[in-house]
């Protein structure tokens, strides 16, 4: 890709981005062929998208991107500019996710001029973004507002209606802390229901949003179904810092549920998350929740160490939101504790904070106010709650004026006499009047409980206990609304014992319903996980990578301290370690034998079975083995194809009763993925055995046809030789005995000194002849044997193969024809080069031939432009059928099987060019009789490369 395709990745870059789109994008960063270009913008891509799954590795990206781009000269300035606006914005966010507030406005101003200056209006959309965050984070809650609105108009201008989207869910829950009543107007129905058309990260925060609505509306069971449900969807898109706010949210929404237990268990998934960030508000504001839940499970100590960890955390931000909370929880947990002055003083400073926080002034008037009567200042108290009342009744604020007038009715039933109990009836009877006219009102157990005390405190007892038999069925009703899963348990809510007693017992049933939900959904996410590790497992072919992987997933799914696995031998008659751990350490090789009477690895093998094992605590076990970890818990199941047995996994645990059915179910996914992926090891092995035992038959056949073609083609002038040499030998004796009795006459002797000179001269031809085709073949030969790499003329290779080859070539009544030129320099490897050509003469014969005579074969050379030769092969065979053009390179593709074509031959001839001398040989698909085959050659062959390491296996406490 050219610098355009670097525009297009940053035009397309979104605020989020789901993690199988990372994956993709690493996927691509790691392709050596990348442009440049290309490689800067996909580095500076998932740096922003990083940012909150991995600030630290984001910012080491980003860091990485910037050095790509110094290094990279030609990248043009525009697309080099908007690269390093987008690395600043990385950084930006992470100033925000730092809690570097002061710093990452500066920042941010000053990116944003340029942003605008260059007309980037995603960039300056994401900046106004950032500067909400970050005013937000400070406590300046108008700013923030404000700034959403420009990121909004931004986003507008750039045509990003994702972003919009997304910015929209922001601002509306920002208005909502301010307002409910006027972001309701505003917001209530502006989003789309139907969110299918949309991109995940505007989808998912939209039903967030919606869930927080249902939040603050009270409806605490949609707002726990949509919390519960957009945990994985909000890290699957990037929004790790959202995930873990939402997890807050949601104990919150169980605490207002009386939940605590289920509060606790998912605040602390949150602070898990928030502890692994490294990001200071976000745990800040965990501790505090946590802290919260605590005082209302009765651990007050506990709970003011967190309370005083999250105060301290955000002492730096005094004006924050997260500031005003930790004031209303420390007030409340003094409450809690009868420290009446701390609790005034926590209150009085909720209530000049300058948030100024509707739903937390309304905790802090009330508070206030208990305080006061704590302290025994009931006219201040009173007093104070008429005037906070006013207020309420100016701004119509019915819910503040229920909890005033409730406080009211309480400081009224403490002064004497029936007047003040009188007093109080008046108040909680105005409070549930004006309690009706909110929306959604449902009757208050806390109101309702409250009226009949003081009913009963006037004596109306009729009335009195009518209300306290509301304010039961208010209990119920409100506690049955807490959950899916307690809905039975709290359903009833009665004043007598049995009545108590009966919801004693539904709550006992519904909490063993959300355990069994709890333990369906840990089920379905250890499903899911299983599946991507079976993914993993069966994508290697090679032993050692599966053993890698079961030794990083088992640990992490199970304790298995010890981890084994054997495979059945050669024989069938025993099992043979090929892998094992203990503490992380490697166990060395182990034999068992399947008759083995002690061992639980070679029963498990013989009965073919899944065996749980609880050992003797003592070690007396026989099979538990001496020296290695004390084990009380093990597992052993075989692995099976079928009804093929493999071999045998074991996993072992120092615990006792270490493994459930929960276990037991993840053991047995493993083992199924594990022996799949064995098999599969196993049968690729034996093919690349036997693959390199194919390779080698079909070198010496080559070699066998070699030798054979010299021997004929030496035959004939060592055979003249020897005639010529015998007649020679012949009429020299003659020549001698007629010497020898004087008979010799001058003609005789002329004539044999003609016949020896034409004898010699017939003798050294076929001598030369001879020893020129041995000093071929030992050329070639050698070459071949060495892989020899030298500098060469290709006109003389190919006349050498040449000379090699024509004895099977006349012999079967073909010709071979050369158009090589002379001076054609070759800096590379002649055998491997002469192995292709007789590959290609031989598959001519054998394919393009067949048992057809008087084939013509013709080899051409040229000289490229580049730096290159070019040689093709060409024969005027059957040719090749399309059928089968696109498979000849494959290995053991061949159309002659049991004829003499093992389907090596052009497979070894592909890789010999494309790896050992660095160019390309395939098959020209220009029409025409027979086929040609096009070589390219680099005139300087490529360095070779080293092979590879290979890689080693091995063997547990009890066997």
């Amino acid at each position: 890709m050219s610098e355009a395709a670097a525009a297009a990745i940053l035009s397309e870059l979104r605020l989020y981005e789901q993690e199988a789109v990372l994956a993709e994008l690493r996927a691509q960063l790691e392709q050596p062929a990348l442009p440049p270009a290309e490689r800067c913008a996909l580095g500076v891509a998932l740096a922003w998208h990083e940012r909150e799954r991995d600030t630290p590795q984001a910012l080491a990206r980003a860091e990485a991107a910037e050095q790509a781009m110094a290094d990279t000269p030609e990248l043009p300035e525009a697309t080099r500019a908007a690269l390093q606006r987008r690395l600043r914005l990385t950084r930006l966010d992470a100033l925000r996710l730092y809690t570097r507030y002061a710093e990452g406005l500066f920042e941010a101003r000053v990116l944003r001029a340029e942003a605008e200056a260059a007309q980037d209006w995603l960039a300056c959309a994401d900046v106004a973004w950032l500067q909400a965050q970050l005013h937000s984070g400070g406590g300046q809650m108008a700013a923030s507002c404000a700034a959403l609105e420009q990121a909004i108009a931004r986003a507008e201008q750039a045509g990003d209606r994702t972003r919009q989207w997304i910015f929209e869910c922001s601002l509306a829950r920002s208005a909502g802390l301010q307002n409910r009543e006027a972001a309701e107007l505003r917001w209530g129905q502006h989003f789309p229901s139907e969110l299918s058309g949309l991109h995940v990260s505007a989808a998912v925060l939209i039903e967030l949003y919606q869930g927080y609505r249902a939040l603050r509306a009270r409806d605490l069971k949609l707002a726990v179904r949509r919390f519960s449900s957009l945990i994985q969807p909000l890290q699957d898109a990037g929004y790790v810092r959202e995930t873990i706010n939402t997890l807050g949210n949601l104990g919150s929404a169980f605490n207002d549920l009386n939940d605590p237990e289920s509060a606790l268990e998912w605040m602390e998934r949150g602070l898990q998350m928030a502890r692994a960030s490294g990001w200071s508000a976000s745990l800040g504001s965990c501790l505090m929740q946590m802290g919260e839940t605590l005082r209302r499970l009765g651990r007050l100590e506990l709970a003011r160490s967190l309370l005083d960890e999250g105060t301290q955390i955000f002492a730096p931000q005094p004006d924050s939101r997260n500031s005003a909370v930790c004031l209303s929880y420390q007030g409340l947990l003094a409450l809690d504790l009868g420290e009446g002055q701390k609790a005034l003083d926590y209150f009085e400073a909720l209530q000049r904070h300058p948030g100024g926080y509707l739903d937390l002034q309304r905790n802090a008037r009330r508070g206030h106010a208990r305080a006061l009567l704590l302290l025994g200042q009931g006219e201040a108290a009173e007093q104070m709650a008429r005037e906070d009342l006013a207020v309420a009744e100016l701004s119509g604020a019915a819910e503040a004026e229920v909890e005033l007038r409730m406080v009211l009715a309480q400081i009224a039933q403490r002064a004497p006499g029936a007047a003040g109990q009188a007093q109080a009836v008046q108040l909680l009877e105005l409070a549930r009047e004006r309690a009706k006219s909110i929306a959604g009102y449902k009757d208050s157990a806390e109101l309702l409980e409250a009226l009949a005390l003081a009913y009963a405190g006037t004596g109306r007892y009729r009335e009195a206990f009518e209300t306290s038999q509301q304010a039961a069925s208010a209990r119920a009703s409100m506690l049955s609304r807490s959950s899916a899963d307690r809905v039975e348990a709290l359903q009833l809510h009665h004043l007598n014992e049995n009545a108590r007693t009966e919801a004693q017992h539904l709550q006992q049933l519904a909490e063993a319903e959300r355990q069994r939900a709890a333990l369906m959904q840990r089920n379905s996410s250890t499903l899911e996980k299983l599946g991507q590790i079976g993914l993993e497992l069966t994508r290697h072919l090679d032993m050692a990578s599966i053993f890698a992987a079961l030794s990083r997933h088992i640990p992490a799914l199970l304790d298995a301290r010890g981890f084994e696995i054997y495979l059945l031998d050669d024989e069938g008659e025993g099992i043979n370690s090929v892998f094992g751990l203990e503490d992380g350490q490697p166990l060395p090789p182990d034999h068992i034998a399947l008759d083995n009477p002690s061992s639980n690895a070679a029963r498990c093998a013989r009965e073919r079975r899944e065996l749980s094992i609880q050992l003797a605590e003592d070690g007396s076990d026989p099979s538990q083995v001496p020296g290695t970890m004390r084990t009380l818990s093990a597992m052993f199941a075989p692995l099976l194809i079928q009804e093929r047995l493999l071999g045998v996994v074991t996993v072992q645990s120092p615990q006792a009763q270490a493994y459930g059915e929960h276990e037991r179910m993840i053991f047995r996914s493993l083992n199924a993925f594990a022996a799949i992926a064995l098999d599969n090891a196993i049968a690729y092995r034996r093919l690349q055995q036997a693959q390199s035992q194919l390779v080698a038959q079909e070198k010496l056949a080559a070699l066998g046809a070699l030798v054979a073609g010299i021997a004929h083609e030496l035959n004939t002038p060592l055979g003249n030789s020897l005639l010529m040499a015998s007649t020679l030998d012949q009429r020299t004796q003659e020549i001698e005995r007629a010497a020898a009795s004087k008979e010799l006459r001058r003609s005789e002797l002329e004539a044999y000194l003609g016949e020896t000179r034409s004898v010699a001269r017939l003798i050294m031809q076929g001598l030369e002849t001879a020893a020129e085709l041995i000093t071929s073949f030992k050329q070639v030969a050698v070459d071949r044997t060495a892989e020899q790499r030298r500098l060469f003329d290709l006109a003389v290779l190919c006349e050498q193969v040449t000379a090699t080859l024509q004895a099977s070539i006349r012999k079967q009544g073909h010709k071979l024809e050369l158009d090589v030129p002379e001076g054609i320099l070759l800096n590379s490897f002649p055998g491997p080069l002469g192995q292709v050509l007789s590959n290609l003469v031989n598959n001519a014969m054998l394919h393009g031939f067949g048992a057809r005579r008087g084939g013509l074969m013709r080899l051409s050379a040229r000289l490229l432009k580049d730096g290159r030769a070019e040689l093709r092969f060409r024969d005027d065979g059957v040719g090749i059928s399309p059928a089968h053009a696109g498979r000849i390179f494959e290995p053991f593709f061949t159309t002659k099987f049991g004829q003499g074509g093992s389907g090596l031959g052009l497979s070894i001839s592909h890789n010999i060019v494309s790896s050992l001398l660095g160019g390309s040989l395939a098959l020209d698909p220009m029409p025409g009789p027979g086929c040609c085959f096009v070589l390219c050659l680099p005139l300087q062959a490529p360095e070779a490369q080293g092979p590879a390491a290979a890689d080693g296996g091995d063997a547990a406490a009890a066997i």
